[in-house]
């Protein structure tokens, strides 16, 4: 077998792995175009593929390896990686929002604008987790922002701009983790490294309207075999991205029922009705047939309006109403009658409706191969992400000593990517496990649970917060947060711990291996259930309880974070309750003596003897890290610092608002 050098840097591969076929594009960069250097298609040799998601890994890995080493021989390479794209069957698009107040005006800058975006992110995935009864793990594909404001009035950008109540309104959209990891089994058993990851729509529309002009209200729309992907533009940026689940092959299947063809003679009709001639075929039966264009546009009139009519009510819910102008691009925009359909159903002058090719030219070129083909509008779109440097940060950034799979470029912080690739926000806290509270001769008990295991997240080995800039060549590595075990405690031990010799619940003896639970009744001396407690009972032995130190809450972020609901019955609200709490635990030594804020504090010896870090102390500090409103300052011996920082004896800790 032929050895060939190894695929070159500025040899860009692009892969559009659809549902009906894979197209494969070979392209290098000269100037501010791709240069298109080969081109090869095709077909999955049976349906291995269903409205864009790919069902079965190994044919379709097949068909992959068959294009890629028909390329090879062609231009002499071995191709070790390819760009690709995700398709849009299982796009979930929602609108969040964020709000920030600062206790006083103050001038926006981009750190506060990010915080801003982020919030409203997290809003719009929090709302779909709730609707979903799956508990699917989502990507973030991206977001853009509708709208800013600020102290109520609307603004196109808060940079630069001063004032104190903060807002914006973003479109967030997610894709289901089976999408992105099939793509990516694809890739690894064909041989190939994923050198870049964008979505289907967004690549389209790289290809199809350039920058220059998405100032105007557009759309795009790729007609797949199995989904028509759209995405919006407006303003100079991409506004939104959905999908219509009516697509070509329900062209190919009325086809199938009307003509009685089989499903690749059906393709091949769908295929000629453009060029205008008689189309020629033979039906299950032998007998061969013959119609024109018009008479098969007849046939498959209700399925082209119904396929228009999708269209149209996803356009007109994303970008409600009607664009300025519509470009229909894939296999399916090929059909003569759909630029009418379309337009018709979205109430626009016909002319304002057409086929997506005019503009490939802006950013691509060949001198062999013609290009104005729309099918060819997603693969164009993927070889142009990838070359233009579109998506230059994905190839580039490892996550845990692999590529990250990231949709978009720009400015992207550690928690971006993060999300992006399936982690959630809370997986950079931990929950602290249950407590277990009960009531002895009436003085309440608390019992902690072990403190959370905090996470670890670095840049290029140094410790980050999550908000820090990742750039080209970045190595993340991230450890997610690990909750502590819950308080479990038998009679017998609590009886060990108070030095009494038995202990009642509800006038019945517990035996001790009985597993106390947080709400009951315990008294050391035998009442009966209508008797009182004596008070004289308790003080007998509370002075040999020792004091015990308030939970070990962990974070490791600022950014709003919530904690996991946890059961009323673990929550400690010690204001309300009466009467006075009795703390109980095993007696510990000292460990470390710190300031914070100013305050003398001892920590006392963790019973795993694992040292004290910054985040330790942010339940002390008195401020409410769930509901966050104002800039929060960490510093240690006044310098910066990360939640992970571990205290030495003597430390300086700082935790206060910004403004203070």
């Amino acid at each position: 077998m032929e050895q060939y050098p190894i695929q070159e840097q500025d040899l860009i591969y692009a892969l559009d792995i659809g549902t009906r076929s894979v197209i494969g594009i070979l392209g290098r960069r000269e100037q501010d175009r791709i240069h298109v250097l080969e081109i090869e298609k095709q077909p999955h040799i049976r349906r291995t593929m269903l409205d864009g998601q790919i069902e079965d890994i190994h044919q379709v890995a097949k068909v992959v390896i068959s294009v890629t080493k028909q390329l090879e021989q062609r231009i002499g390479r071995k191709l070790v990686r390819a760009c690709v794209a995700a398709a849009g069957r299982a796009l979930r698009t929602e609108t969040g929002t964020g709000v920030i107040e600062l206790p006083a005006p103050e001038r926006i800058l981009e750190d506060r604008i990010g915080q801003l975006e982020l919030e409203a992110v997290a809003d719009a995935e929090r709302i779909l987790q709730e609707g979903d009864t799956h508990g699917q793990r989502l990507f973030l594909v991206g977001y853009t922002v509708k709208q800013f404001q600020l102290d109520h009035y609307p603004m196109v950008n808060l940079h630069g701009h001063t004032g104190n109540i903060l807002e914006a309104c973003v479109v967030a959209t997610f894709l289901p983790s089976e999408v992105v990891d099939s793509l990516y089994a694809v890739m690894a058993e064909a041989g190939l490294e994923v050198a870049s990851l964008t979505l289907e729509p967004i690549a389209a529309l790289n290809a199809a309207i350039p920058s220059d002009i998405r100032l105007l209200n557009l759309a795009l729309v790729d007609i797949g075999a199995g989904t028509s992907d759209i995405a919006l533009c407006r303003d100079g940026s991409v506004t939104g991205y959905t999908m219509a689940t009516t697509a070509g092959d329900e062209i190919t299947e009325a086809l199938m029922r009307t003509c009685l063809v089989d499903y690749p003679t059906a393709e091949r009709i769908k295929m000629e009705l453009g060029k205008g001639e008689p189309i020629v075929f033979c039906d299950i039966v032998g007998m061969e047939q013959t119609y024109t264009p018009e008479e098969i546009f007849q046939f498959l009139d209700k399925e082209v309006q119904a396929l228009a009519t999708e269209i149209a009510q996803r356009i007109q819910e994303l970008n409600g109403g009607a664009p300025s102008a519509l470009f229909l691009a894939g296999g399916g925009s090929k059909l003569a009658t759909l630029c009418q359909q379309v337009a018709q159903a979205l109430g626009m002058d016909e002319r304002r409706v057409a086929v997506a090719g005019r503009y490939f030219q802006n950013s691509v070129y060949s001198d062999t191969i013609s290009l104005e083909d729309p099918e060819y509008t997603t693969p164009l779109g993927i070889l142009v992400s990838a070359g233009l440097e579109l998506i230059r940060d994905s190839y580039r950034i490892q996550l845990n000593g692999k590529p990250a799979k990231l949709f978009r470029s720009g400015h992207l912080s550690v928690l971006e990517v993060l999300m992006m690739n399936g982690y959630k926000q809370t997986d950079l806290i931990g929950r602290s496990g249950k407590t277990l509270m009960v009531q002895i001769d009436g003085r309440r008990a608390v019992f902690y649970g072990e403190p959370a295991t905090p996470a670890v997240l670095k840049v290029n080995d140094e410790l980050v917060q999550p908000s820090a800039s990742v750039h080209a060549g970045d190595r993340i590595q991230f450890q997610p947060a690990s909750s502590g075990s819950d308080r479990h405690l038998t009679a017998g031990e609590l009886m060990e711990q108070l030095g009494v010799a038995q202990l009642w619940a509800d006038g019945v003896a517990l035996t001790p291996d009985t597993q106390l639970t947080t709400g009951m009744q315990l008294e050391t001396e035998a009442h009966t259930p209508s008797e009182q407690p004596l008070p004289s009972v308790v003080s007998s032995y509370e002075d040999r309880i020792p004091e015990v130190q308030a939970p070990e809450v962990q974070h490791s972020t600022i950014q709003n974070i919530q904690e996991p609901n946890q059961p009323e019955s673990s929550i400690l609200e010690p204001e309300t309750l009466s009467p006075p709490v009795i703390p109980v635990s095993i007696p510990r030594k000292p460990s470390i003596g710190v300031t914070l804020n100013g305050e003398g504090l001892q920590l006392i010896e963790k019973e795993d003897h694992s040292p004290y870090y910054l985040m330790d102390l942010l339940e002390r500090s008195g401020i409410d890290f769930k509901n966050l409103k104002r800039e929060v300052v960490l510093t240690i011996n006044g310098g910066d610092c990360t939640f992970q920082q571990p205290l030495k004896d003597g430390d300086q800790v700082e935790i206060k608002y910004a403004d203070e």
